[in-house]
């Protein structure tokens, strides 16, 4: 068994050493905060515009985001203005829902409901995952095309053009961002108000979570000392942080905060602050994601699998494609959060996690 101590600094050399080795993160963040085993430690590595990181600096989170849209969801559920049993065509546009789901021939779209674009089983479209037809995929258009600001509508709309439909809705498990867009429409029906101010008057805001917002849409409440990290597509050479094409993300991972944010914003979920147990529950609703991670309302979770994924790493919370991640350990009451900062780096963050779970593990 190691000290706190030791602990502390096996998880420091882990991360420095990932960094410092890989040539295409110039940037990376880490906080891993217990409670019950008396450990906190908030630390950065690389630099931003030849400014070294710091563990303060703010950051995309990427599809971490998608966490933040399920929980807005439930807040609404929670206030009896939505169901996780409405359908999608209670809140939208006839033109923008005209043949938005078609598979073989059929129109599955009145039959899809919001816990399916939740947890990725309405069979729809991925616009930032799926190969188009006959044009140029969405991540290179937001490399070719940095001044292109892409509504929701515009991206639901390219989506239905240049895309394919899986499955009839609940009959499988697709990705989804497409799906995330269409909830971030339905908040803004529901809310009356655009999906940033949502966010800020019902999760940033009571949660004093001062510089996280939505990137290409709000600003922080209090501005940061310090420049939003550097984020890198395909080629580790190509900067899109000032992209205004990034609204693509909207809400499914166009947030940018910092880890003291996040860990504020994860505690609140794990302790039934922002939105009660029994809705967080129902927030469980698990389809099967990869092998040892499963998905349900914005949440990913890591389940055993005997041999491949033992107990230990038992934990749920979300990570994004660009090896960010937000996740909580219960039975360590442990939170790991961060991002090494680069597109495609995905299963590298939750690589690193894994190992900080294993590190954490042997803590006495």
């Amino acid at each position: 068994m190691n000290t706190i101590e030791n602990t502390q600094e096996s998880i420091e050399k882990l991360f420095r050493n990932t960094v410092q080795k890989d040539r295409k993160i110039h940037n990376a963040y880490l906080l891993v905060h217990s409670d019950k085993l008396g450990i906190h430690l908030n630390i950065a590595e690389g630099s931003t515009n030849n400014i070294p990181a710091n563990e303060n600096q703010p950051y995309y989170i990427a599809s971490v985001g998608k966490l933040f849209t399920s929980v807005l969801v439930g807040v609404l559920v929670e206030q009896g203005k939505l169901s996780y049993e409405d359908t999608i065509i209670s809140y939208l546009e006839k033109d923008l829902l005209q043949d938005l789901h078609i598979v073989k021939g059929k129109d599955y779209t009145n039959q899809i409901r919001i816990r399916h674009l939740l947890n990725h089983t309405s069979g729809i479209h991925d616009y930032f995952g799926d190969k188009p037809k006959h044009t140029t995929p969405m991540l290179e258009l937001i490399v070719s095309e940095p001044s292109h600001f892409w509504t929701p509508q515009e991206v639901i709309q390219w989506s239905k053009e240049h895309l394919n439909s899986h499955f009839p809705p609940g009959k499988g498990f697709h990705y989804s961002d497409t799906g995330y867009h269409i909830l971030g429409l339905i908040i803004e029906k529901t809310t009356s108000m655009p999906f940033h101010a949502a966010l800020k008057q019902h999760i940033f805001q009571p949660l004093k979570m001062d510089h996280s917002y939505l990137a290409q849409y709000s600003e922080p409440i209090v501005k940061s000392d310090y420049p939003v990290a550097n984020i890198y597509v395909d080629d580790s050479k190509i900067d899109v942080t000032q992209h205004r094409s990034l609204s693509i993300d909207y809400a499914g991972g166009g947030i940018v905060s910092t880890s003291d944010d996040l860990l504020t914003f994860m505690k609140a979920l794990a302790k039934h602050v922002i939105i009660s147990e029994n809705i967080f529950e129902k927030m469980k609703d698990w389809a099967r994601f990869f092998p040892g991670i499963d998905y349900g309302y914005g949440i990913m979770n890591i389940k055993t699998i005997p041999l491949f994924m033992p107990k230990k790493y038992n934990s749920w919370g979300n990570a994004g494609s660009t090896g960010s991640f937000l996740f909580y350990h219960p039975e360590m009451d442990a939170y790991l959060i961060g991002s090494l900062n680069h597109q495609g780096y995905h299963v590298k963050g939750i690589r690193m996690m894994l190992k900080i779970i294993n590190i954490l593990s042997k803590c006495d």
